[in-house]
């Protein structure tokens, strides 16, 4: 009897040290991240195009990935975490892209207001082939695809994990980690995604990008280990659903709180690239972020969490490879360079998608 209480004591005592550790890193890596982040842009001495902004930021969407990294079994931990920095940076690649491929755009959200209750709650069981020849894929892409989009990237993560290709591996991790946290931010869920409807044009900024750059650092990001994904699809609806259901307070509270404060107090004018921009001041968005209790950590937790169950998933139904093989697999030259090549083309404005910054 005593054996086992010894050893119950020593266990707990190991999962609180684990907690603490994970923790600690969680607030170190964030700090290394904004700091980052600040000094290349600054570096820079010019501000980004609005088109190239990042929805959630960039440091938000490189902080999921980089965290969900130590959500993963031992099996799979070691070749992440070789390649973290190479999923953290690259998390931002399908917003960079957004105004150069065509197909890009729907694939960061769903406007699920467009679809009735009952359609809602079937939509979840049609495969993108079912659905497409129900609704049509123009009007799908019209009012966005998250959820199918993150159905299809599960597959090819897991084709290849199959092959062992390790460059898909890296590049297919870094896509789906973006989707997935995109599939937990209300505004991604509604056709009024900017408050363009409700007289709250910035909401979409202030909810996913300055909430986070303010307040991440005192975030609790330990949300223990990843877990096998029986239906991909389900749990991307899931996503949908629990982050559309949020949507009402994002507005509501944002609404009320206006409504109390002057406009001085509302905005303030911030220094960022050389450049001073308007921007919601401290005041008004610490006032926003505690009447939304945690709402904006829940949902990081929430995409943490979802991102290291998918890369669980891919690589059990790939049946398991054994990645200890690809670890020291660096980048070709030529694949060094096709990135390069493809990045840059990413600069062209193509096309004119909705901006939701």
């Amino acid at each position: 009897m005593k054996k086992k209480t010894l050893k119950s004591t020593l266990l707990k005592k190991t999962i609180n040290y684990n907690k603490i550790a994970l923790r600690f890193f969680s607030i170190i890596s964030l700090f290394i991240l904004i700091s980052s982040w600040k000094n290349e842009h600054q570096l820079q001495n010019r501000p980004l195009p609005l088109w190239q902004l990042p929805l959630w930021g960039f440091f938000a969407h490189q902080q999921i990935n980089r965290l969900a990294v130590f959500t993963l079994p031992p099996e799979m931990f070691k070749f992440y975490k070789k390649n973290i920095d190479y999923i953290s940076e690259n998390a931002v690649n399908p917003d960079e892209r957004r105004y150069s491929v065509k197909a890009e755009a729907p694939r960061h959200f769903i406007d699920l207001d467009n679809y009735s209750d009952s359609l809602q709650k079937v939509l979840p069981n049609f495969s993108w082939k079912d659905v497409t020849e129900r609704i049509g894929e123009d009007t799908l892409n019209r009012h966005g695809i998250v959820p199918w989009h993150i159905n299809l990237m599960k597959y090819q993560l897991t084709e290849a994990f199959r092959n062992k290709n390790v460059h898909k591996i890296l590049m297919l991790s870094a896509d789906i980690g973006h989707y997935i946290a995109d599939a937990n931010v209300p505004l991604h869920t509604t056709r009024n995604y900017n408050g363009q409807f409700s007289n709250q044009v910035g909401i979409h900024g202030f909810w996913e990008s300055r909430l986070p750059e303010m307040f991440a650092e005192n975030y609790d990001f330990f949300i223990g280990q990843a877990e096998y994904v029986k239906t991909p699809q389900k749990r991307a609806w899931q996503a949908v659903m629990n982050a559309h259901a949020a949507l009402d307070s994002v507005l509501i509270f944002e609404r009320e709180l206006t409504n109390k404060v002057s406009e001085d107090k509302k905005f303030s004018f911030d220094e960022r690239n050389g450049v001073t921009i308007r921007t919601y001041s401290k005041e008004f968005s610490t006032r926003y972020h505690t009447m939304l209790k945690n709402q904006v950590e829940r949902q990081m937790r929430t995409s943490i969490k979802m991102v290291g169950d998918f890369w669980l998933t891919c690589w059990i139904d790939a049946g398991q490879p054994d990645l200890s093989q690809l670890i020291d697999y660096k980048l070709t030259q030529e694949e060094k360079e096709a990135e390069e090549t493809e990045k840059k083309s990413w600069l062209q404005r193509t096309f004119d998608v909705r901006k939701e910054n």
